[in-house]
């Protein structure tokens, strides 16, 4: 149902700043801590003394201790110590690649044998001083599937999102899809328009004038293992759209990071990446508040449609254009399960 052999991100460094995380990824039950100087450690979620969890423990000289007889568990899985017994002969836990970049902690949940540096995304304006970014996380029980569905297709906007981002000319705007390697792309151009009120906000803030008509860009791409950007924003009518110099547009990157918990649940990493004024904390936090309120409109629906299907599993479901890019993005992901299904079969036991 989901890839195990890339990365996901599992988490952000302030929620293992204190003590240990425990998080269900890919239906792996992992504990994240800081072991030796500083370095992030992600082992089985599993005390091999009496099946404790172990992130409930505490780490200790860069060590992980259960707490609940006090087994000492080091970063590679292996029992360092356990009061008065000899550990020797201890099992090992499952210990996992993980790479802290970007302000995300990302792990790779599969064969730690093909993890691959390489394969984590380039995130340019996670690194550049002239972006600023602002985020937050949700836990949404529904099939990660459908927020990828639910992104690949941004007319929901309209009916979901009326008070903030939502209007008619996204529905009535056509939307076009193509796939290039691994990567899905829809984009949607609307022209000559006036802006929503989460944009006219966006253009305030970049010193723009909110009342003349805009073009506005919805450029959304999707690329294994279920990470999605999407270009946005709105320029003076005329001006460009989309190539618009920046002096007459606010734009900026919609970021979502969807991390699979179970066949029914999953971790929602969102947040928006800007090019303009990133030295200005609380436009951050206003945009941050805005835009996590849009998503919590988006969590309602995604957990009533998959109790919905959760319900009626013979339902057919009707396939439109407007849902191709998550078609796309679906056969692209059976396409690589597919292969590591066929790979572990090869495998010699």
């Amino acid at each position: 149902m989901f890839p195990k052999n890339t990365w996901y991100v599992a988490c952000t460094p302030d929620e293992i700043e204190s003590k240990p995380l425990g998080r269900q990824i890919c239906g792996e039950r992992i504990a994240f801590y800081r072991g030796h100087e500083g370095k992030v450690c992600a082992v089985e979620d599993f005390c091999p003394h009496r099946g404790a969890a172990l992130s409930l423990g505490y780490v200790d000289g860069g060590n992980l201790v259960c707490g609940y007889h006090g087994l000492v568990m080091g970063c590679d899985g292996k029992v360092v110590s356990m009061p008065m017994q000899r550990v020797a002969g201890f099992p090992c836990v499952k210990s996992y690649p993980v790479i802290e970049r970007y302000g995300f902690i990302w792990v790779w949940p599969g064969d730690a044998a093909q993890a691959d540096e390489s394969l984590l995304p380039h995130l340019e304006w996670a690194e550049s001083p002239e972006w600023a970014y602002g985020g937050g996380l949700y836990h949404i029980n529904c099939d990660y599937r459908l927020m990828i569905d639910n992104l690949m297709d941004l007319t929901h906007e309209t009916y979901v999102h009326t008070t903030s981002i939502g209007q008619d000319e996204i529905d009535e705007s056509p939307v076009h899809t193509k796939v290039e390697g691994d990567t899905v792309i829809t984009s949607r151009y609307m022209e000559n328009i006036m802006a929503p009120p989460f944009w006219r906000a966006a253009l305030r803030y970049n010193d723009l004038a909110d009342d003349v008509p805009v073009d506005r860009w919805q450029i959304s791409r999707f690329t294994p293992p279920s990470h999605i950007l999407i270009d946005v924003g709105v320029a003076h009518a005329g001006k460009g759209g989309f190539e618009a110099d920046p002096a007459h547009k606010a734009a900026a990157i919609v970021v979502d990071f969807i991390t699979p918990e179970t066949e029914t649940s999953h971790w929602y990493f969102w947040g928006m990446a800007r090019n303009f004024k990133p030295n200005d904390p609380e436009l951050t936090k206003a945009i941050r508040d805005g835009q996590g309120k849009i998503f919590g409109e988006d969590l309602e629906v995604l957990e009533a449609q998959q109790r919905n299907l959760r319900a009626n599993p013979d339902r057919r479901l009707l396939m439109l254009n407007i849902d191709t890019g998550g078609v796309q993005s679906r056969r692209i992901l059976d396409r690589l399960v597919q292969a590591e299904q066929q790979q572990a079969t090869a495998e010699p036991a």
